[in-house]
């Protein structure tokens, strides 16, 4: 169902629509006792009255059957009219009601039909009319005018709820083009990576493998000792390949042996590996941890892994913390070391360094937001808050 369609559906709670019912009720009645008040030969009371309540009664059934609904207030006004009561806006208050409902839930043209014919039914029953047959203003286009304006007034809330719903697909719709389009600049960039790196490993290779080749008769023990350094190169270059290929495929592509794209699951690892470098990294986890789709947990592990690395490169420090907090609709990802406090022009800033740039793509792509900068007390911190209710969750348990 469309997010028009929604609003024209939606249903009031059941307190709201009794109250807005009574209210109905009690303006029809005070129009009778008005009209009782002031009619020459005051009409009967009690028979409008109830003629109120019927058509009141009806009104909770308005949204799923306007016509019906419609019909039988329109029935009961002719009722109260030929009873010898002055049709004002106060009497007809179920009638207009019923009417806007229509005007605002029908189709236009069997709105506006069932709104002349409402209209054609009350001037006919004004021309009885025993006590104003002279003051047609009174019996006649005040009970036209009314039905009229509420007819005009729900095509009026109709027109503006579709043009708000409208809109609001419209941005949804360009939210998820901008992200489609962040994910596809994001693989450009990661794919001009790929051929920087393949590209030096197999330079460095194939001059590895052409000295080898040249001193493999004058000196053969050298000539082993490169060939040794190059199974390593090709090595390096063949894990990174698999990890960035691993991450240009896209979800629904066959399983061709390449190993799965890292996530948060491999966070010991990478703490492990980053205790091997002299870094020290304590992971606090708040929340109950759920599985994440394969791209967002894929986003979450490289922004930490950059972040730490920055530790590494850039921070007077040999610790640092990685905070992951998991929420209803948001991952948060926050990391900081205790460094000393330094000017922000002696360490990258969010606008300055690949390290930072790549991880505020990764982070925009998935819609999320993205801060890093040196902290009031000393270090520096990176935090990204990354969105769940925007991924598809068909593999969260």
């Amino acid at each position: 169902m469309s997010t028009s369609r929604r609003l024209l559906t939606a249903r009031r709670p059941p307190a709201t629509e009794g109250m807005t019912v009574g209210l109905l009720f009690a303006v029809a009645v005070g129009g009778c006792l008005l009209s009782y008040w002031v009619a020459p030969g005051p009409p009967p009371l009690w028979p409008a009255v109830l003629l109120c309540a019927l058509a009141c009664a009806a009104l909770p059934w308005r949204r799923g059957h306007p016509l019906p609904v419609l019909a039988l207030a329109t029935l009961s006004m002719v009722a109260v009219s030929a009873l010898g009561h002055l049709v004002t806006a106060l009497v007809m208050a179920p009638l207009m009601a019923a009417q806007y409902s229509l005007s605002l839930r029908g189709h236009r043209r069997t709105a506006w039909t069932w709104a002349l014919a409402a209209t054609a039914v009350m001037v006919v029953s004004g021309l009885f009319h025993r006590g104003f047959q002279h003051e047609w203003v009174i019996s006649l286009v005040n009970p036209a005018a009314w039905v009229l304006l509420s007819a005009a007034l729900g095509s009026y809330v109709r027109v503006r709820r579709e043009y708000a719903a409208a809109r609001t697909e419209h941005a949804a719709r360009e939210r998820e083009e901008e992200a489609r389009h962040r994910v596809v600049q994001e693989r450009m960039r990661i794919a001009r990576e790929l051929h920087d790196v393949v590209a030096h490993h197999l330079a460095l290779a194939n001059a590895q493998a052409g000295t080898a080749a040249h001193l493999a008769r004058a000196d053969p023990e050298q000539a082993y000792e490169i060939l040794g350094r190059l199974s390593e190169t090709t090595a390096a270059a063949l894990r990174e390949l698999k990890s960035t290929v691993g991450l240009l495929r896209q979800d629904t592509d066959a399983d061709d042996g390449l190993a799965p794209a890292p996530g948060l699951g491999q966070l010991p690892d990478l703490v492990a590996a980053c205790a091997a470098a002299g870094l020290e990294v304590t992971v606090a986890v708040d929340g109950r941890p759920r599985s994440l789709p394969p791209g967002l947990d894929l986003t979450a592990y490289r922004i930490v892994q950059e972040a730490l690395t920055n530790v590494t490169k850039h921070a007077a420090t040999r610790t640092a913390r990685v905070r992951v907090a998991y929420a209803p609709q948001f991952l948060t990802l926050t990391v900081t070391d205790e460094g000393a406090a330094v000017r922000p022009a002696d360490r990258p800033g969010p606008g300055h360094g690949f390290g930072l740039l790549g991880m505020r793509e990764r982070a925009l792509a998935t819609g999320g937001t993205f801060r890093a900068g040196p902290r009031p007390e000393g270090g520096f911190e990176v935090a990204c808050t990354l969105p769940l209710d925007s991924h598809d969750e068909s593999t969260s348990p």
